[in-house]
């Protein structure tokens, strides 16, 4: 595994962890706020908060003609954490395409349904049916394949 992903425990058996709000922000111990608050959810990213939440915004991305970019992340997650706002701003970039956004911890049952191996991983999904696949925190990479996507639709989002 690069360094540039997670490994997941191999029972995917996450630990519970503080509900997932969107951001993540490192405690510290005197209250302030820390300067490694990173925003998970901005843009036109999309929080996935259930299965159903899920299936809706498939049905949503399938009826409107929009791929769909799902990224299985987690709030502990340095490389999630590393790309989260690159995520962000490839969502304002490209309105055409629908981001989507779920927390390995607060979906354990259907990360695991998705085969999860390593955080953050990418889902590139054309009328629910998986099209590309991008382990790991590469932001060249996640560029190039959202191009070819978007080549292969012959749509920039502009």
């Amino acid at each position: 595994m690069s360094k540039d992903s997670t490994v997941l425990p191999s029972g995917m058996g996450f630990s519970p962890r503080k509900p997932f709000n969107g951001f993540v922000n490192d405690d510290k111990s005197d209250g302030s706020d820390s300067e490694q608050a990173v925003e998970f959810v901005g843009g036109n990213v999309h929080r996935v908060t259930s299965k159903e939440d899920w299936d809706q915004k498939l049905s949503e991305a399938k009826r409107d003609g929009k791929i769909v970019i799902a990224n299985f992340s987690a709030t502990w997650c340095g490389p999630c954490r590393m790309l989260a706002p690159f995520y962000c701003e490839l969502s304002e970039k490209h309105p055409s395409l629908m981001f989507l956004l779920i927390d390995v911890d607060e979906l354990t049952d259907f990360s695991t349904s998705r085969d999860i191996k390593a955080t953050p991983t990418f889902f590139f999904l054309k009328d629910g049916q998986q099209i590309d696949k991008l382990v790991g925190a590469n932001k060249p990479e996640l560029q190039k394949k959202l191009t070819a996507v978007l080549d292969s639709v012959g749509n920039h989002g502009k």
